[in-house]
């Protein structure tokens, strides 16, 4: 026997009858969102719109007005007809409990709603035609659609807002730690931002070869020895091993070809084991799938935030996720648009800061000056567009070594161009890169 879904006929009836009787009702209802949708008859829900319609027409709510407005919209009879109408009044309770009632009624749609969404998920789990990774991500957006439908916000006062904000200002202004985001250990970095914000999608690009893996890991690392949750790495390019021992050579300071080779001294062996030991406490996972999609990355981000929070996601990078293919029509142009807005949408329903690295296109090799320009990101003006903050990474002696075949010295600096920031300032600042150990160093510590 088919099961009834949830809902209260004491409720629905008992919130229309107030409606009749007590206009301080409909200010709750407008104030707690009560939607005709939430209702479950629908002989209800054409009673409700017919009142909504009323009052936004600001015309009085009363027995009289709701039957002339139900009979000329021909509704009358198929909502009971006047007798129905007189009983909701009977059945009305007092203002004072209108609020419990919504609430009932609310909480009733809800669990419809889910129950609906599940009914949902099961169909799609037996078409055989469609793919499982899409069945997953379309069931995970679905309850999250009904948990967010759950949370509304009301107005705030301007007298609110300010002591808030004021509050903070003053805690700020009292300590000697300014940054309000997540901390990337790059004191120049921090300051200009305020560390990375949590919603922002943050694009690094540069040429081959400058250090952009090498960078994106080092902020990585310092975000996770600073920060209590998880950093989520996606490397579609590099396996887990290879990006481990990167970021064991720039915390140890060991390097790299000798963590390939094993050819280590007793004292690099002893604090390499220190080092790997410090990294096993930290809250970094890496995923190295060859190839991805944005409902991958989505589907993988929830669970791990789920289980032990989250702090940062990082994408090496942005031109490797695979597109949806929704439309097969598409060129690649397009394709790198839908996966940019896709990570930005991540940054905010995860509320961390993702940082994608990005390919520039080559033009930039064709230029005198070729410090790269936003123009610069290849296959998509929507990159520049979706990123609250765009990054370049440019080494002068990389250039150097590259066209005119002089040998780059152990340490260089690296310029690090802000080109876009959306909340602050743009700026450029150097960093000092060891490749040797794949490290990136603040050059004044004090800056």
């Amino acid at each position: 026997m088919a099961r009834q879904l949830p809902f209260s006929m004491e409720a629905e009836q008992s919130i229309l009858g107030a409606m009749l009787i007590y206009p301080k009702v409909l200010e709750d209802v407008r104030d707690l969102d009560l939607l005709k949708e939430d209702f479950y008859t629908e002989s209800h829900q054409r009673i409700f719109d017919a009142m909504m319609n009323l009052y936004d027409h600001g015309k009085p709510i009363d027995l009289t007005g709701l039957i002339t407005r139900l009979n000329d919209t021909a509704e009358l009879n198929q909502v009971g007809g006047a007798d129905y109408l007189v009983k909701l009044v009977d059945t009305a309770v007092s203002s004072a409990n209108a609020k419990h009632y919504i609430d009932m009624i609310k909480n009733k749609a809800h669990q419809r709603k889910l129950i609906e969404t599940a009914e949902m998920i099961v169909q799609d789990g037996f078409d055989s035609a469609a793919q499982l990774d899409e069945i997953m991500d379309r069931a995970e957006k679905k309850i999250l659609e009904v948990t967010r439908s759950r949370r509304t916000t009301d107005f705030r006062s301007s007298k609110e807002i300010v002591r808030e904000v004021m509050e903070k200002i003053q805690l700020l202004r009292s300590s000697e730690d300014r940054v309000t985001g997540i901390k990337t250990g790059y004191s120049k970095l921090d300051r200009i931002t305020n560390g990375f914000q949590r919603g922002d999608l943050i694009i690094l690009a540069a040429r081959p070869s400058v250090g952009k893996t090498a960078f994106a890991l080092n902020v990585a690392l310092q975000s996770a020895l600073r920060n209590p949750n998880a950093i989520a790495i996606f490397s579609l390019e590099m396996p887990a091993e290879q990006l481990m021992r990167r970021l064991l050579s720039a915390k140890s300071e060991i390097e790299g070809d000798k963590l390939r080779s094993g050819y280590l001294t007793n004292n690099e062996m002893n604090r390499l084991h220190e080092t790997a030991n410090e990294m096993k406490e930290t809250k970094i996972f890496i995923d190295d799938s060859a190839t991805v999609k944005m409902g991958d990355i989505f589907s993988k981000c929830r669970k791990l935030k789920s289980e032990h929070g989250l702090d940062m996601i990082v994408i090496d990078y942005l031109q490797l996720i695979t597109g949806s293919g929704r439309n097969s029509g598409e060129n690649r142009q397009q394709e790198v648009s839908e996966i940019s807005r896709s990570l930005k949408a991540l940054a905010r329903e995860m509320d961390v800061p993702v940082i994608a690295l990005s390919q520039l296109s080559r033009g930039v090799e064709t230029r005198t000056d070729k410090h790269p320009l936003l123009s610069d990101l290849r296959e998509s003006g929507s990159i520049e567009q979706d990123a609250d903050i765009v990054m370049f990474l440019y080494r002068e002696k990389y250039q150097k070594h590259d066209e005119e075949g002089a040998e780059p010295s152990l340490i260089e600096e690296v310029d690090v161009d802000i080109a876009k920031h959306r909340n602050g300032a743009t700026e450029r600042f150097q960093l000092a890169f060891n490749k040797n150990f794949n490290a990136f160093y603040n050059i004044d510590e004090n800056s």
